[in-house]
C-alpha cells in the first residue's frame, strides 16, 4: 500500500474539509501541517511503525528492525537526554535532517535533567530526582532563580529545534512524557498548577518566543497502572488542554493494552489523534483490531529484540510489521 504526503490540490482540499483539527499552533509550518493532515488521512485505517534509538547510536535500533523484518520503521526517534560529558544535540539535529530528507517522520523527546542540577544529568540523581512543592512553585513562577535555570535548559533545546525549523523539518515533539507516573521529577503534578502549567510555559517559550512552528505537540502519558510505588494515574488530571496538544499518547509496557485505558484516552482526545508514543512489547493483531485508532507506535530501543526485559521476540515483530495495516518507511513517500 503506497501513500503520499504530496497531495494534489483537490485531494488536499478534501482532506482539509474532513480533518477535524488543525495544528494547535496557528502559525505551524507547511511541513507540520502536511504531516498532521497525513496522520488524519490514515486515522483508523493504518498504524505507522516506529523505533526509538539511543542518541549515542542513532540508527542501531532502526537498522535492527530492518534486519528482523526486511522493513525500516516509518517513524524515527531519539532523545535529547544529556547524561554524559558532551551534549549530543548537534548530531541529533544532523541525523533528524537526514531522516526527514530520506522520507521518515521524526519524533523527538527529552529526558530533561532536574533544573536544580548542572549537566551531565544523572539518571537516578537528576532525571528521576524529586522537586519539593516549594521548588515546584519557584520553578513555575517567572522571574525566580529556579525558573531562570529552567529557561536556560529549554532555550538550549530550542536552539537545536530551531535548526530543524530552519531546515524545514517537522517534529513530533514529546516533552514531559509519562507525566502521570511517579518516577520523573516532573511526574504526578496534578491540576492547573502542576505539569499542565509547565507544559504551557514550554509551549509559550517555544512557539511564541522562539517561533518553533515546525513542532507538532505530542502529549505522551503512561498507560494507567496501580503497581505500588510505580503508579500511573488518570490521564485527565495532567492534561494541559486541547489548545496545547496535537496528539495524545500512551506509553505501554508489560503488554498492558487495557481496553479501558484506550477508551479513556479516546474520550479525553475528543476526536484528536492518539498514538502509542512508547512501547516495550508491541501490540498484537488482536489488540490493534480492538484499538484501531492508534496513529503510530514507537518501540523503545533494545526492547525491540529483548523478551527477557519485557520486549519482543522475532515472531512478534515480524507479525506486526507484516500485517497489511502496518505502514513501514517504504509505504510512506514524501
Amino acid at each position: 500500500m503506497k501513500r503520499s504526503l504530496i497531495l494534489l490540490p483537490l485531494l488536499a482540499i478534501l482532506c482539509a474539509a474532513a480533518q477535524p483539527f488543525k495544528p494547535v499552533n496557528a502559525q505551524a509550518s507547511p511541513e507540520a501541517v502536511k504531516v498532521l493532515n497525513y496522520l488524519y488521512e490514515i486515522n483508523g485505517k493504518a498504524i505507522l511503525s516506529g523505533q526509538h534509538n539511543f542518541n549515542q547510536a542513532m540508527n542501531r535500533c532502526s537498522d535492527s528492525a530492518k534486519a528482523m523484518t526486511g522493513k525500516y520503521p516509518a517513524v524515527w526517534g531519539t532523545d535529547f537526554i544529556w547524561n554524559g560529558m558532551t551534549d549530543n544535540g548537534q548530531a541529533i539535529v544532523d541525523e533528524a535532517i537526514k531522516k526527514w530528507k530520506d522520507g521518515y517522520l521524526v519524533t523527538l523527546m527529552w529526558h530533561q535533567g532536574r533544573p536544580t542540577d548542572d549537566p551531565p544529568y544523572g539518571w537516578k540523581e537528576s532525571v528521576q530526582g524529586k522537586l519539593s512543592d516549594a521548588q515546584w512553585i519557584e520553578l513555575t513562577t517567572p522571574g525566580t532563580a529556579l525558573n531562570g535555570r529552567w529557561l536556560a535548559q529549554v532555550d538550549k533545546i530550542a536552539g537545536w529545534l530551531g535548526q530543524l525549523r530552519d531546515a524545514h523539518v517537522p517534529v513530533l515533539w514529546r516533552p514531559y512524557h509519562e507525566m502521570n507516573g511517579v518516577w520523573f521529577w516532573w511526574g504526578d503534578k496534578k491540576g492547573e498548577n502542576g505539569i499542565a502549567k509547565l507544559w504551557k510555559m514550554e509551549y509559550d517559550r517555544f512557539v511564541n518566543h522562539f517561533k518553533l512552528n515546525n513542532l507538532l505537540w505530542v502529549w505522551g502519558a503512561n498507560g494507567l497502572r496501580d503497581l505500588p510505588r510505580d503508579e500511573a494515574f488518570a490521564y485527565k488530571d495532567y492534561y494541559p488542554g486541547a489548545g496545547y496538544v496535537d496528539v495524545l499518547g500512551a506509553d505501554v509496557y508489560r503488554f498492558d493494552y487495557e481496553q479501558s485505558d484506550y477508551d479513556a484516552l479516546l474520550d479525553l482526545a475528543k476526536g484528536k489523534l492518539i498514538a502509542l508514543t512508547e512501547v516495550g512489547q508491541l501490540p498484537s493483531q488482536t489488540v490493534l483490531e480492538a484499538q484501531p485508532k492508534w496513529a503510530w507506535f514507537v518501540v523503545w530501543a533494545n526492547f525491540l529484540w529483548s523478551p527477557a526485559i519485557g520486549g519482543n521476540n522475532l515472531r512478534e515483530v515480524k507479525e506486526i510489521y507484516g500485517r497489511p495495516g502496518t505502514l513501514s518507511h517504504e509505504d510512506v513517500k514524501f
